[in-house]
């Protein structure tokens, strides 16, 4: 009765309202008379009048805004996400996404489609995000750099830093003077010119070596610790140089230039000694907090603007006051880590892209339209790779490095990614660099970032040491391998239990590694040992009660899938156990059925499912990195689905083909280590081939009243209870939750395995 009420009160008062309102404007056409207001009655006028105003809605400063902002969004991600498969630096692909959007090929071919989308006058708002974007990423790089680290190395790493500054440096200066006549504006003077050409060849791009280092395993070696001192020493050193030859160039000569370098000297004295100080008691104060209140956030922010914009009145740019606030913001690094967090995806999603493509517009490749423009191109190329290359090469070498990792910090110190294209853009704002040199300068950086990674790798082969030549021939004498792939730590315990019911009666014989990935953010380095601490916790604990020794190996990953199945093909490993994150017993079936994923929707998937290639059943469990590990990986594959596993006393192993033979592996396996009483369901062909029913028998004299075989009548609610984990074939697991649909919800724990492809 009382929703009949509600109903009806609902119709009344929205139906009486709404006759009201309609009376009144009705009544108010009549005050039009006489105001020149001219009706329009023709649908077709009508229709017309909706697409002028859908056009000119499109063409509002804001609309226009935002689909500039999602087309670039949207264009940088699919670049950077290709490049990122490639084995790149995902700034590479989104640098040639910002020139793919200008002049350089938007422009060139669909001139129609880049004037609509990148008219002139709306590029103002663009530029100016983009410069919120850079200020708030020079931030967050300041933030990155650990200065106790800094400290404690400061020997090594400032000799190869400055050398790695210097050298370069000085060639630069010196390709100015034969390039200055012919390729620098009119207006410019030599001295102004030749610094920004040799501070550009003097830039390491710090956040994109050291997400290298952390990719490649090497952050927590010596030789990673000293390549990420000299990145941050070469940083600080270069954005200190880079502000004083901004002052030059503002001030237009060396002695006027002073007065700004005296305003700059004093506003670091200030940073240093008063804000660095009155931060750290903040951070002291907040450093038990697990978040930020708001008034806290809102106090570092003013720092930073208010050190940005004291930068850029000095004349020093807004840049280098971020980078400096980040630098002085209080060392403890839970602190740094949450305010990190806050701002980093804002600066790297939507605005970092800005930027982009603010360079790809002011790139024109077709500028280099002569082959002598080329040969200059190759020449700043070959400059910037020498001397950065061999300056740190060589010093590293000088301060007692080994050849092998004097090259490799050469390598990594050669790297200049986005950090390059900032000097760059700030020397074209001045108008010191023309857009010749500008369009040479960023294909430069690509070369540069690029050839990072297949240089390291030349470098591994060649100077390969004597003990990974004999690691890779010796056949590791451990019979058993287990390899734990674990993304959600608590679940991670389960595959040790597992782990250690399938080997704990061959221990000395065993060997069990546990892998962690994390995806890495783009800028957020910081506090990966606390991160790796905190996730192998409850998996290492697990191990220690259960009296195991468990090797840990975490990583950086840009692709879960791929590392993992590197790991497992390369490690000699017998068996890959892991968790599955999402299945039909803990969601909905539809969206994995059909593809849906965080990436809106996966059409491979899509596709194999109606074409065949893939079971209903099968797509519905596993996720897309789950499906590529189990396509790529040689070695079997377990994937648990938990359901607290604790014990391994009754296992239940259904087998429904002569395919299913290798799961009687894991009865023997269960019942040796873990005295387990094993269930066999066998619906294969017994006709046909008996190898399974002589494996059964065979287990039957070495461990009697250990296994029995059951039939699909015996296997009901009540026997399913009694299970503590179900053994099954990725194959076939279809067919077990056919038999009966109800037994969806009332199976135990399941492990879905699939067999050895070799």
């Amino acid at each position: 009765m009382k929703k009949i009420t509600n109903t009806l009160f609902y119709i009344i008062t929205i139906g009486g309202f709404s006759t009201l309102m309609y009376w009144i404007i009705c009544k108010g056409k009549g005050l039009e008379d006489g105001r020149g207001i001219i009706s329009k009655t023709s649908e077709n006028s009508a229709f017309q009048e909706f697409i002028n105003s859908l056009t000119g809605n499109l063409h509002h400063s804001i609309g226009l805004l935002l689909l500039q902002i999602i087309t670039i969004i949207v264009v940088a991600r699919i670049f950077g996400w290709i490049f990122q498969k490639m084995g790149q630096p995902m700034v590479i692909g989104e640098i040639l996404a910002g020139i793919v959007l200008g002049p350089s090929l938007l422009g060139l071919y669909f001139p129609d489609v880049s004037s609509f989308l990148f008219p002139a006058e709306s590029l103002g708002n663009l530029q100016i995000l983009s410069q919120i974007g850079l200020i708030l990423f020079m931030f967050v790089v300041g933030m990155e750099l650990n200065l106790k680290v800094l400290r404690n190395k400061a020997h090594e790493a400032v000799v190869i830093s400055h050398a790695s500054i210097i050298v370069p440096f000085a060639l630069g200066v010196g390709l100015a003077y034969f390039i200055y006549e012919t390729h620098s504006p009119e207006h410019v003077e030599f001295a102004s010119y030749a610094l920004f050409i040799g501070i550009s060849m003097s830039i390491t791009a710090f956040p994109v070596l050291a997400r290298i280092i952390q990719e490649r395993g090497i952050h927590k070696t010596k030789l990673g610790a000293i390549v990420i001192t000299c990145a941050a020493a070469d940083d600080i050193t270069a954005w200190c140089i880079l502000a004083v030859v901004i002052a030059i160039v503002k001030a237009g000569s060396m002695v006027s230039s002073l007065y700004t370098i005296v305003l700059a000297i004093a506003y670091v004295i200030f940073m240093i000694k008063l804000v660095r100080p009155f931060l750290k008691k903040i951070g002291e104060r907040y450093q038990s907090e697990k978040s930020l209140s708001k008034s806290l956030v809102a106090l570092l922010f003013l720092v930073l603007l208010l050190s940005s914009f004291t930068t850029e009145v000095i004349g020093i740019h807004a840049l280098f006051g971020a980078f400096m606030a980040g630098t002085i913001m209080p060392s403890n690094m839970r602190f740094r880590s949450m305010f990190i967090e806050k701002i980093e995806d804002i600066a790297l999603v939507l605005l970092l892209p800005l930027f982009f493509v603010i360079s790809g517009l002011r790139t024109e490749i077709g500028l280099l339209n002569d082959p002598a423009l080329w040969r200059i191109t190759a020449l700043i190329i070959f400059v910037a790779v020498f001397g950065k290359f061999v300056g740190s090469a060589l010093a590293a070498r000088f301060v007692s490095q080994n050849w092998r990792d004097s090259l490799i910090i050469g390598t990594l110190m050669n790297t200049r990614g986005l950090m390059e294209l900032v000097v760059l853009n700030i020397g074209y704002d001045l108008g010191v660099l023309n857009a010749e040199i500008f369009a040479m300068m960023v294909i430069m950086a690509l070369v540069t970032t690029f050839m990072t990674g297949p240089s390291l790798n030349l470098i591994h082969r060649i100077f390969k040491t004597d003990k990974e030549v004999v690691n890779d021939k010796m056949h590791d004498l451990g019979r058993y391998k287990l390899l734990l792939f674990f993304r959600n730590s608590e679940k991670g315990t389960a595959l040790v239990k597992l782990a250690n019911s399938l080997s704990k009666k061959v221990d000395d014989n065993t060997s069990i590694t546990a892998i962690h990935l994390a995806a890495g953010s783009g800028l957020h380095q910081m506090d990966t040992d606390i991160y790796e601490k905190e996730s192998f916790a409850p998996v290492i604990a697990e191990a220690h009660s259960l009296n195991r020794k468990i090797i840990s190996l975490f990583k950086i990953s840009n692709d879960f899938g791929d590392d993992v199945v590197d790991v497992a093909n390369k490690g000699d490993y017998d068996l890959l156990l892991m968790n599955l994150e999402e299945s039909i017993f803990d969601g909905t079936v539809l969206g994995r059925v059909l593809g849906f994923t965080t990436q809106i929707i996966n059409p491979e998937k899509l596709i194999n499912t109606m074409t065949g290639k893939e079971k209903l059943i099968e797509n519905s469990l596993i996720d897309n990195n789950t499906r590529l590990i189990l396509a790529k990986t040689k070695i079997p594959v377990g994937i648990l689905i938990d359901k607290d596993l604790h014990k391994f006393d009754n296992i239940f192993i259904p087998i429904f083909n002569d395919n299913d033979e290798f799961l009687i592996f894991y009865a023997q396996k269960l019942i040796h280590n873990a005295d387990s009483q094993v269930s066999i369901l066998d619906q294969s062909d017994k006709n046909k081939n008996h190898s399974i029913k002589e494996r059964i028998r065979l287990i039957e004299h070495t461990a009697p009243n250990h296994i029995r075989s059951v039939s699909v009548e015996y296997v009901d609610e009540v026997f399913l209870h009694k299970q503590d984990l179900i053994i099954i074939s990725l194959e076939n697991f279809d067919k077990f939750l056919l038999l009966k649909k109800e037994w969806i919800d009332k199976v135990p724990s399941v492990l879905i395995c699939s067999p050895s492809k070799v």
